[in-house]
């Protein structure tokens, strides 16, 4: 799919001496730069990164079952 960001010159101008300096494609830097935001907002970028944050969602829940059930029990008298 093709869409079209617009640049001023002057950022046009550094991310192609990026590239050059990375021997990197401006998509190449593009892609970067896009998955870098969507990890920073916690969007996963593909689905091996959404089943990880689903197996750490899952993992969380069952310790806070967890630990609530431990405070909910009366403390014993002896």
């Amino acid at each position: 799919m093709r869409k079209l960001i617009e640049f001023d010159d002057d950022t046009f101008d550094k991310l192609k001496q990026l590239g050059r300096d990375r021997m990197a494609t401006l998509q190449e830097l593009a892609d970067e730069a896009f998955a870098d935001l969507l990890k920073k907002h916690g969007i996963p970028i593909d689905l091996k990164d959404a089943l990880r944050k689903s197996a750490r969602l899952e993992d969380a829940s069952k310790r806070n079952a967890a630990t609530k059930k431990g405070a909910a029990k009366p403390a014993k008298k002896g």
